[in-house]
């Protein structure tokens, strides 16, 4: 399967380098079709290449045209580079033939013969309850461990699957569309404030927290750092320390995938509408070491921020819940979600006593901060909003109000909006 994972990987960067001394006015980059058939020579000329699966190394070629043609759809741009031991990973697909079916199930027919369409799908045999195999091309039957409970292991639909390498382990991935999760009926509505302090707080008062590193685990992941600096550059010891390192590191990535999953489930099948508030993580996560010239200020403080932020898990919690739940979850402008008063509508950065802590300079109203942005988040209230010449909740115009105080917006907490 190494020998897979290399043969992929030098598929793709030949492909990227050829793309890469294209320039516009002269001659077109080489196409899949054209790809494919200097792949066929280059597998005659040299043994190495030709010693491998033809399969895996022509899905690697199809999986860079699709990256090619989505650069500007799949907000990833241009593909780049592969590198050894950081992408490790060949796509596999099906041998079985099934008969290929419409979205309402109904069988494709061929238009001339008459007879079903016939495609490639993988072909899965269950051992027990949680393990399966699958057949690689070169390896035979290969064991893996089915991660989803109640899953069968026949995957309808699956044509194709994909084998990585990370942190000293196997994965494999079968490419199947879920079923959506159905919604409730209930007609609830939630709103989930992302933080730090907090992952996600909902409006109806619960705290969830994404799960990270134990003590013990940081202290572990520091006391290898430290063997490693002191090594010798090349040295086994030196290896094995970053090996270390890079487990409890991947240990903590599946840990907050898996509770980003089980969330994701949970809000789906608990609400009709989920509501997040609009968060620019690609922008909040940008460092601030500057230029040069112009060098930035307190970069150790904004790294680490950067780090907790990219910790929780923010952007893949909005994600699969919009996998899980299409069209059921929206996105509420982030401005003011914090400051306004989800009792009164009032918004003053003076209420915003602490991180836990709000109460409204207006009506008095108390509450937890990440509560009451969460309500507001529910209601759809967020955004800069409009100012106003008429008096306030607190029964004073504009003109009695401080500077940092804002004029209310209708408060339309606990009521539907559809």
């Amino acid at each position: 399967m190494l020998t897979h994972c290399a043969h992929a990987r030098y598929v793709w960067n030949l492909a990227v380098e050829q793309h890469a001394h294209w320039r516009p006015g002269r001659r077109s980059a080489p196409s899949f079709a054209e790809q494919c058939r200097q792949l066929t020579e280059a597998r005659r000329e040299h043994g190495w290449l030709g010693a491998g699966n033809a399969d895996v190394q022509q899905q690697a070629l199809k999986d860079f045209a699709r990256a090619k043609s989505a650069r500007f759809t799949s907000g990833f741009g241009e593909p780049t580079w592969r590198r050894k031991h950081v992408h490790e990973g060949f796509r596999v697909i099906g041998t079985g033939r099934v008969p290929e079916c419409h979205a309402d199930g109904s069988p494709k027919l061929n238009a001339r013969t008459g007879r079903p369409v016939m495609g490639r799908s993988v072909v899965v045999r269950r051992l027990s309850r949680r393990w399966a195999q699958v057949r690689v091309p070169g390896c035979g039957w290969v064991r893996f461990r089915l991660s989803a409970r109640g899953k069968g292991a026949e995957l309808p639909g699956a044509k194709t699957f994909r084998v990585t390498f990370r942190s000293g382990r196997w994965h494999v991935t079968f490419a199947v569309v879920p079923d959506p999760v159905p919604a409730p009926g209930t007609g609830g509505v939630v709103g989930i404030d992302r933080g730090v302090t907090v992952t996600a707080a909902l409006s109806d008062g619960r705290m969830l927290n994404c799960s990270q590193l134990t003590v013990r685990e940081r202290a572990q992941i520091r006391k290898h750092q430290r063997r490693a600096a002191r090594a010798r550059k090349g040295s086994p010891g030196k290896a094995a320390a970053y090996a270390k390192v890079a487990g409890l590191r991947a240990r903590e990535a599946m840990r907050r995938k898996d509770w980003c999953e089980k969330t994701s489930t949970m809000l789906a099948r608990t609400y009709d509408l989920v509501r997040f508030e609009k968060l620019n993580i690609k922008t909040m996560t940008r460092s601030a070491k500057g230029t040069v010239e112009q060098p930035g200020q307190n970069v150790a403080q904004k790294s680490g921020l950067n780090r907790s932020i990219l910790a929780q898990g923010w952007g893949l919690l909005r994600q699969r819940t919009g996998h899980k739940a299409p069209g059921r979850v929206e996105d509420v402008p982030a401005p003011y979600t914090s400051l306004r008063c989800s009792a009164c509508g009032w918004i003053d950065k003076n209420s915003r006593k602490s991180q836990a802590e709000f109460v409204c300079s207006s009506c008095g109203f108390t509450c937890n901060a990440d509560t009451n942005a969460s309500n507001n988040v529910a209601a759809g209230q967020g955004g800069i909003p409009r100012p106003r010449r008429t008096a306030g909740a607190g029964g004073a115009t504009t003109a009695t109000r401080r500077p940092n105080a804002r004029e209310p917006q209708p408060a339309r907490v606990g009521i539907p909006l559809f």
